[in-house]
C-alpha cells in the first residue's frame, strides 16, 4: 500500500509504500475518526495484537491513509466500513502534525486529518485490525488514560484532548 508524501502544509509531493515512509519518517497524509452514540460516549477500540507497531493499545475508533489521489473524506468512510463494519456521515474536525518512534524502529509522522461522527448500530470489527471495542464517556476515558497512559496508541495521546476541544467549542456555539 502507497501512503502520500506530503510537506508541513499537507500539500502532496509523492507517494511511497507505507512501511517504506515509516521506515523513513517521512511524513504523509493520514486520518482519526472518533465515532460517538447518541449519549455521548465514545467508540474506542483496541488496535490487534498482530499489528506492526501499538499492537493491543486503545484507541480512536479507526485510522488510515488514504491512498495516492484519493479524497481523505472518502478514504475515512471505506476503512470504517472495512475496519468496524459500518458506515456513518463523517464530520471534519481538524487536522495536526505528530512524530513518534516505536522500538521496531518505524515512525509515525504524520498530517493526520481528523473526523467526528455519530452511530449507534451493529458493530463488526475486522479481526485482522480490531482485538475489542467499547463506548465510554469521554470523563471515564480522561480518568483511565491518566492512570494508564500507556494503554493509549501515541496519536491518540494528541488527538483526543484536540477532539474534546473541538466537542467544547461546537456545542458552545
Amino acid at each position: 500500500m502507497e501512503v502520500i508524501l506530503v510537506d508541513e502544509h499537507d500539500v502532496a509531493y509523492g507517494s511511497m509504500e507505507k512501511i517504506e515512509a515509516h521506515r523513513k519518517a517521512l511524513l504523509h497524509r493520514a486520518f482519526s475518526i472518533f465515532i460517538f452514540n447518541k449519549r455521548g460516549e465514545l467508540l474506542l477500540q483496541q488496535r490487534a495484537l498482530e499489528k506492526y507497531h501499538s499492537a493491543g493499545l486503545w484507541t480512536n475508533t479507526c485510522c488510515g491513509h488514504p491512498l495516492p489521489n484519493q479524497i481523505t473524506s472518502e478514504a475515512a468512510i471505506i476503512r470504517l466500513q472495512e475496519e468496524m463494519g459500518f458506515t456513518t456521515a463523517l464530520e471534519k474536525a481538524f487536522d495536526f502534525m505528530y512524530k513518534t518512534s516505536f522500538e521496531n524502529g518505524l515512525t509515525e509522522h504524520e498530517f493526520d486529518h481528523v473526523f467526528v461522527g455519530n452511530y449507534d448500530g451493529d458493530i463488526i470489527p475486522n479481526p485482522n485490525e480490531v482485538s475489542n471495542y467499547k463506548f465510554l464517556p469521554i470523563e471515564e476515558i480522561k480518568k483511565e488514560f491518566m492512570l494508564n497512559p500507556a494503554h493509549y496508541s501515541a496519536w491518540f495521546a494528541i488527538a483526543f484532548p484536540k477532539v474534546e476541544t473541538y466537542l467544547n467549542s461546537t456545542f458552545k456555539k
